[in-house]
């Protein structure tokens, strides 16, 4: 259950921020040493080079971005003010920053890009239709815990130590984790697609390792240049979250496996958000009657105000991402080519904040903060503007996808 205590939360997104500090004269330097890179390959800056991978030119780029953006504003607007007016609701004054921005605190994550966790405030119909297949995973889960510590106990004549319960437990998160892969894999299957090769079940990381820390950050790897062993490494829990990020990543494991004939040099998406989007579009099919379909779910209920609300969670994941997924790589573009200086990094970074997001902090952030270095991406150095892509080509895809299956009706019904 998220925590709604205004303070909670205020602590631990500060808290957060706090981490970032010390990066910033080595983002200084960083951001040198990467434009000398970028000059040495003929390129003005960084962010000119990242810009020139999408078959146009680099100034090209950026007012394409602009253009899709001026699309979408308007839908995003609508759900920030929607969403700002429910904070005030619940918080008073306080659900609100000066010009309706959104306190950044208190959207229910600690880079305002998914909001998620805002759903028991933002409702538009409580309780009709909740489509979670969380219990179910989890019954399943203690399911395969009952049987396993039942054979255990019928083969060794006692029930386990609580050490050997442990290991027990172990094996039941590892065989539901494989068996949520396994449902991911039937989809990719029934379009047609070959089953993974044996080596991922042996190879690719399912659940944390016990005897050491991993970075449990889920990701999709090709380990060779002929498509024989791909993975994904992920800590999968028994839950929806990590249901939709398996579906999500075998798109890239299927996307590699589709190329694997190819040179070297072909070896990759057309461009960087042709892969998140992939993934991304087979989630959009996992629709409440494809997951009744497979059994997590119940029959789901058909009225306008399920189909809202079904949207509505739909929108709080993937609309109130949108200008996140444009405001990272605008600021570093800056960064890059000069515009944002080293003695105005945060302030940028909340100006464009709030120019995108319509989103503001509620305690002062001045240049001794490096907030910026706060969201994984920054320091990890991976380009942003791909995930903002890929949220819109997704629902390109979809379409395509559902009008190739033959699918008539409201496109959200689709699953194909």
């Amino acid at each position: 259950v998220p925590n709604r205590s205004y303070e909670e939360q205020l602590a631990a997104w500060e808290g957060w921020h706090t981490i970032s500090i010390p990066m910033k004269k080595d983002y200084e330097k960083f951001v040198q040493l990467s434009n000398e890179v970028a000059k040495d390959q003929g390129f003005s800056d960084t962010g000119a080079l990242w810009r020139s991978g999408y078959d146009m030119k680099p100034e090209d780029f950026k007012a394409e971005t602009d253009r899709l953006w001026n699309q979408v504003k308007p839908l995003y607007e609508n759900l920030q003010c929607y969403t700002k007016n429910k904070l005030v609701a619940k918080y008073g004054p306080n659900g609100e920053v000066a010009g309706g921005m959104i306190p950044a605190h208190l959207t229910g994550n600690l880079w305002q890009q998914d909001w998620s966790n805002l759903w028991p405030l933002v409702e538009p119909y409580p309780g009709v239709a909740a489509m979670d297949v969380t219990p179910t995973l989890q019954k399943q889960r203690n399911e395969k815990y009952t049987a396993l510590i039942a054979d255990f106990t019928k083969k060794n004549g006692h029930a386990p130590s609580p050490t050997e319960a442990v290991e027990v437990g172990r094996a039941a998160d590892l065989a539901q984790a494989k068996a949520m892969v396994k449902s991911a894999e039937s989809f990719y299957v029934s379009l047609g697609m070959p089953k993974l090769p044996d080596s991922f079940w042996d190879k690719a990381q399912f659940i944390q390792p016990r005897d050491r820390d991993v970075v449990c950050h889920a990701s999709a790897w090709p380990m060779t240049l002929d498509g024989d062993d791909e993975r994904i490494k992920m800590c999968i829990k028994p839950d929806a979250d990590s249901l939709e990020t398996i579906y999500h990543e075998l798109g890239h494991i299927y996307y590699y496996m589709s190329y694997k004939s190819l040179p070297a040099l072909f070896q990759n998406g057309a461009n960087d958000g042709f892969h998140e989007a992939i993934g991304d579009t087979i989630v959009l099919s996992m629709t409440p009657e494809y997951l009744h379909s497979v059994g997590l779910v119940d029959q789901p209920t058909v009225s306008k105000e399920a189909e809202i609300n079904a949207q509505m969670r739909r929108a709080l994941a993937g609309v109130a991402f949108l200008p996140f997924g444009l405001m990272i790589d605008r600021w570093r573009w800056g960064v890059f080519d000069g515009s944002i200086k080293p003695d105005n990094y945060n302030k940028a970074w909340w100006d464009l904040k709030a120019k995108y997001q319509g989103v503001a902090p509620v305690t002062a952030r001045g240049e001794d903060f490096f907030d910026a270095g706060a969201k994984y991406h920054v320091p990890g150095n991976t380009p942003y503007t791909r995930y903002f892509l890929a949220r819109i080509l997704q629902f390109q895809f979809y379409k395509s996808l559902c009008d190739a299956s033959g699918f008539k009706g409201p496109l959200n019904e689709c699953s194909f």
